[in-house]
């Protein structure tokens, strides 16, 4: 959503342009409720608010996976070091298949990671607080993969076609992240004082960061009016961030923890619950990047790309050595 202009590196075949005849093929396909696909014609708008938002969305799962990772070996048993390590793995896939569906549109991954580590592409704010206890896997798990459920399980019917295929595997992978954060968080709430006063402080501090993933409100949002006409969003913000809510204050209960909140109350009028306000002037510091932990997870991400070098490397020289053998068979 905040992705900045990406520039004339990014190709465009297909753009339909002002062409009114591609225009109106465009425009039926999605008034049919069918897929754009790669090869159709599509508005450049169309194609730019995509790439921001794939690329995004690719970012925050390979960013996610350091918070977590950073627990792996300090998991409390082999169990949860094994579960842990499955999660931190899908989220390395989610990123695969969503670099793979931006590529469709003419963006390489080359250039969306050099995008991202040069700062002029955006990851989820989410992922800039750091995780103190074990706990936080719980939390992260519970909350963030609930609140990333909610918001992503409408992509699977984005009116492009390869991001919404790619939702539906990623969707299905992040239930699995959801009941893990659960048990976490079951286990230590009804374990000793202090498992539960850590469940409890993790959940104090992920509370409000996660209401904040659905973005800004509505009317400070100036992507969502156009991204949900042309059918890449299926509801705005707030709307997403009312079903959370709704969803996460029962199984709050179930878990026998309290939300941070003292204006959560259900409302027999609108049959949701009503919560307080949120910190905005912190969401929007944190992508500006005076979050806690903005510039180490960058850093990491720059220190990881530059190690890995040598293997993106001998991957090309063995992909080159192969077509050549295959060539001189041929």
């Amino acid at each position: 959503m905040y992705g900045n202009d990406f520039g004339p590196k990014i190709t465009a075949d297909g753009d339909a342009g002002d062409d009114p005849a591609l225009l109106d093929g465009f425009q039926r396909t999605l008034d049919a409720g069918e897929r754009i696909e790669p090869r159709d014609a599509m508005p450049a708008g169309y194609r730019k608010t995509l790439i921001r938002q794939i690329a995004q969305h690719a970012h925050s799962e390979i960013i996610g996976m350091q918070p977590e990772g950073n627990w792996i070996t300090r998991a409390p048993s082999l169990r949860r070091k094994a579960i842990l390590m499955a999660k931190v793995q899908d989220e390395a896939g989610h990123g695969l298949y969503l670099y793979a569906a931006a590529e469709t549109l003419g963006a390489s991954r080359e250039e969306l990671l050099n995008l991202l580590h040069d700062g002029k592409q955006k990851y989820s704010s989410i992922f800039n607080y750091p995780t103190l206890t074990w706990a936080d896997m719980g939390a992260i798990g519970w909350l963030v993969d609930g609140a990333a459920i909610v918001n992503q399980v409408p992509i699977c019917r984005c009116s492009y076609g390869p991001y919404a295929r790619a939702m539906v595997r990623i969707c299905k992978e992040e239930s699995f992240h959801q009941r893990q954060g659960f048990e976490i968080l079951d286990t230590l709430s009804g374990g000793s004082p202090s498992q539960h006063a850590m469940a409890q402080d993790a959940i104090d501090r992920w509370w409000w960061p996660s209401l904040m993933m659905f973005g800004p409100p509505d009317d400070q949002s100036p992507n969502s009016a156009q991204s949900m006409a042309w059918g890449i969003k299926r509801f705005s913000n707030d709307e997403l961030r009312q079903r959370f809510v709704d969803m996460i204050v029962p199984q709050a209960k179930i878990l026998r923890l309290a939300l941070p909140d003292p204006d959560l109350r259900w409302n027999a009028e609108t049959e949701h619950w009503d919560f307080g306000a949120i910190d905005w002037a912190e969401f929007f510091g944190v992508l500006k990047g005076d979050g806690p932990c903005n510039e180490q997870r960058v850093a990491h991400r720059r220190g990881a790309h530059t190690d890995g070098a040598w293997v993106r490397e001998a991957a090309l020289a063995y992909a080159d050595k192969q077509a050549t053998r295959t060539a001189e068979v041929a």
